[in-house]
């Protein structure tokens, strides 16, 4: 099925590098199990009925007869793509076929999620060639394949960052868990990214529970005994949405493993694969006006001009993710300019905690969406800069549980004898310049919560000021006003007022 316009499936990426091995052969001479095709039963016919029938007169279709419906909105574009015209056998130059692939998962795929989730979407095939770009036309790109990726070119790789960046979604898998393939698509992944690393998911990523809570699931070698083991998925992240989603077993959404073993691969359990295609697909949509938004571009207010009594917020760039909400400090930079009285003008600038410029800024402030690990000289110069009166602020990005875990063991690295606390309710930071007594919270903390109404700030105290001032719950998310589906954080309005009287707090004391 081809059409003009398509959109493509992505499904949920899984990396389980040296949990199995891999076969050594060719992946151009692996016989993939998925491509056979059960032979059609024969019919039993008598002589007449063998023969067409004769045709009758056309007749103009009556107002009172039903027409056919429209074609559901495509969903998933799968993407052909062409391999090498020639290949080297046994020392000869022989033809080869193009780029092989199947489409047996996505069609299952798509009937499940479709059913599942209420919903009516088709899937198409494409080419790059032919594909318009637009990700409101394809919200997703599949590629997948047991042989080795055709490399893109440098124009393709742009098209696809423009892509990606615009709000579109790629993913690709390894049919029959193929090395061959998985590694490629590695190596092109790089290429359109190569300052973005490709990462596992954390284990609370909406990925695992956006449908259906996964905690752990099954997967099987050759015709193996079935093993469960936690998820693991790869991804590229732009922003605090994974963008590239890559899965090196294979998905099996419709075939029986034990009646054909493959050789020298790996997949899931199919009622597994199918609930992390139909997790991913769930994540995609209620992320897409997010990824939309998310390319707006960054202007920070007065960033080139000479500040009053400057404030100057310093981003520390740190070994985890550590910008995942680039428009976080701009919008709230606008908005305490625009809702207070604040003789102050912000600018925002990224530094390294082992830089000697580090103690020139009265306010740190750091947030993240993984697990990171300060240096030695990381741990002694952000010492330092506390006890000589900075402030460290923080929250952990959209709620990202990775993260917390991160910073609360190396914030204890960094002051051994003292311990975050949460702040009570009539602590100065809750003051000004505005009152908060309650807040709301978003709906991913209220279903995981129950209904909280307190704001949950927590602090360090240092020669009896808050000199680190952390919320497990997300702030900037609410900050940048994009929307994110998934957000363990604080409504947009009332995680702006938090930031106005946690950074009016830093500028006063």
């Amino acid at each position: 099925m081809t059409s003009k316009r398509t959109i493509l499936l992505a499904i949920v990426v899984v990396g389980l590098l040296g949990v199995f091995g891999v076969s050594s052969t060719r992946g151009e001479d692996f016989k993939n199990p998925k491509v056979r095709r059960p032979k059609a039963k024969p019919h039993r016919r008598t002589g007449g009925e063998s023969l067409p029938p004769l045709p009758l007169p056309a007749t103009p279709l009556r107002r009172s007869e039903k027409k056919r419906q429209p074609a559901p909105p495509a969903l998933v574009g799968m993407i052909e793509l062409t391999g090498p015209k020639f290949r080297i056998v046994n020392a000869r130059r022989v033809r080869a076929a193009g780029f092989p692939t199947t489409q047996v998962d996505i069609e299952r795929l798509m009937g499940y999620a479709n059913k599942k989730l209420n919903i009516r979407y088709r899937y198409m095939t494409t080419n790059l060639g032919a594909f318009s770009w637009d990700p409101t036309e394809l919200p997703i790109l599949y590629i997948t394949g047991w042989t080795t990726m055709p490399e893109l070119s440098d124009k393709l790789v742009a098209k696809l960052r423009r892509y990606l960046y615009d709000g579109g979604t790629l993913v690709l898998h390894a049919q029959c868990g193929r090395k061959e393939f998985y590694e490629s698509a590695k190596r092109n992944i790089a290429k359109i990214f190569p300052k973005r690393p490709l990462k596992n998911l954390d284990t609370d990523s909406p990925l695992f529970s956006s449908c259906f809570k996964i905690d752990s699931v099954r997967v099987r070698r050759n015709g193996d005994e079935i093993r469960t083991i936690p998820p693991i998925i790869k991804a590229v992240y732009l922003g605090t949405r994974p963008a590239i989603i890559l899965s090196e077993v294979d998905l099996n959404c419709t075939w029986d493993v034990v009646n054909n073993p493959i050789d020298g691969g790996t997949l899931y359990h199919r009622d597994d694969g199918l609930k992390l295609g139909t997790n991913l697909i769930t994540m995609v949509l209620a992320n897409f006006e997010y990824a939309r938004a998310w390319k707006t571009k960054v202007i920070y207010p007065e960033q080139n001009k000479l500040a009053r009594d400057g404030l100057v917020v310093a981003q520390i760039s740190h070994p985890g993710d550590w910008d995942p909400t680039p428009h976080a400090m701009g919008n709230l930079m606008k908005y305490i300019q625009n809702n207070t009285t604040l003789n102050v003008q912000f600018k925002r600038q990224v530094v390294d905690l082992s830089a000697a410029d580090v103690f020139n800024h009265p306010v740190l402030y750091m947030t993240g969406l993984s697990d990171f690990k300060f240096s030695e000289r990381d741990i002694k110069q952000l010492r330092t800069y506390l006890g000589g009166g900075g402030v460290l602020v923080a929250d952990a990005a959209a709620g990202n549980k990775a993260f917390d875990v991160a910073f609360r063991r190396e914030i204890f690295r960094v002051l051994p004898k003292l311990k975050l606390e949460v702040l009570s309710s009539d602590s100065p930071l809750y003051q000004m310049p505005y009152t908060i007594k309650t807040v709301r919270y978003t709906d991913l903390v209220n279903a995981e919560r129950g209904k909280l109404s307190a704001p949950l700030i927590e602090g360090i105290k240092i020669d009896g000021h808050l000199g680190v001032i952390y919320s497990p719950l997300g702030l900037a998310a609410g900050w940048e006003q994009l929307g994110f589906a998934y957000n363990r954080g604080y409504s947009d309005i009332d995680a702006l007022r938090l930031g106005v009287n946690i950074f009016a707090y830093a500028l006063t004391h």
